[in-house]
């Protein structure tokens, strides 16, 4: 993983691969296969947690600011409480980000922009429902509320635009056991005084679709056929151009694909995926699919971070990054539907 992703800094934004250093964290495993196999290449223990995981980490930056005080450190597959933890704990202390909370929400938000190029539509009358509540969706909503505050809007009206679904359906603040990461997006009972649901303390992504009446939605459940045909021809029902974004990967655990994004919505639907697929034919009409790859967005803030001696790594950068990502996507492209220029101009990007 850190080796593809160094390479996509090379291949992507032209930075010398001599100055990058792939490393690998290994605090052992819990898969008890893996322990016995004799070809098992990690360390054979059990995995540590707590306060020996911190304490190893805190040592690995420590090491890392020593050896290289002027680099760049890219987080990159944490579990999303360690993600959204060490994020935090370092970011104003070096220079560093992780890809799959930052890199993640630039070129989504980037791609939101793109939409609102078509639908002409304000960013500020969007509203966004969002089926997973992890790292990636946290990172895209903070991102997000970042562009609302940009446009004027206040930091609790931002807030207000966002929701979210995971395993236990809506994302509300009273629910027993709620993660801290959670609550800044969870709503209040209140607000739900008038919805529909069969089960208040589990309400269905679909009965959210109905209440919240999103203009985007969003997938990053991991979850394959989350987004069914009710749920699609609903959000069709309720937006002239519904954006719908089914962006986990690889495509086995894609919420929808992009054909049934575009039929069930009778070809209305602005898509864009997390996987890569073929363009869509609908009564005639070619809608090219966007792929929504963090390399878009990630080899850019690299090379900006190296040429500009950069110290800090702000979420203010992944803005500037969307928003110029979006500029990249020309007329035509738009007048097919596609948010995002393909690969094949990654360079020029």
């Amino acid at each position: 993983i850190p080796i593809g992703k160094l390479c996509l800094y090379t291949l992507c934004a032209g930075l010398p691969p001599y100055l990058t250093l792939p490393i690998t964290l290994d605090v052992g495993t819990d898969n008890v296969e893996a322990l016995e196999d004799p070809l098992y290449l990690g360390l054979r223990h059990r995995r540590i947690r707590g306060a020996e995981y911190q304490e190893f980490i805190d040592r690995f930056v420590a090491a890392v600011k020593k050896v290289y005080p002027g680099t760049l450190l890219q987080w990159e597959d944490f579990l999303k409480e360690n993600a959204l933890h060490q994020l935090h704990r370092f970011r104003d202390d070096l220079c560093s980000f992780n890809d799959d909370i930052q890199g993640t929400a630039g070129v989504v938000v980037a791609g939101i922009y793109g939409a609102l190029r078509i639908t002409g539509q304000s960013i500020k009358d969007q509203r966004l429902l969002f089926a997973g509540a992890g790292a990636s969706a946290q990172g895209i909503s903070e991102l997000m509320v970042s562009a609302l505050e940009r446009e004027g809007m206040s930091r609790e009206d931002a807030h207000r635009k966002i929701w979210m679904v995971d395993r236990g359906g809506l994302v509300v603040s009273d629910r027993p056991g709620l993660e801290g990461f959670k609550q800044a997006f969870a709503r209040s009972p209140e607000e739900l005084a008038g919805i529909e649901c069969a089960d208040r303390s589990n309400i269905h992504l679909e009965e959210a679709v109905a209440f919240a009446r999103p203009t985007i939605l969003i997938g990053t459940s991991a979850t394959p056929g989350v987004f069914t045909e009710a749920i699609v021809r609903k959000m069709a029902e309720m937006n002239e151009r519904p954006v719908i974004f089914p962006l986990s990967n690889p495509t086995s655990k894609s919420e929808c694909t992009a054909e049934e994004a575009i039929r069930w919505s009778d070809g209305r639907a602005i898509v864009a995926t997390g996987s890569p697929f073929d363009p869509v034919t609908h009564e005639g009409k070619r809608h090219p699919i966007g792929q929504g790859n963090n390399a878009f967005i990630f080899p850019g803030v690299g090379l900006g971070a190296w040429v500009g001696e950069v110290r800090r790594i702000t979420n203010g950068m992944f803005l500037e990054g969307a928003q110029a990502l979006a500029e990249q996507v020309s007329s035509a492209d738009l007048d097919e539907g596609a948010v995002y220029p393909p690969l094949t101009r990654i360079r020029q990007c």
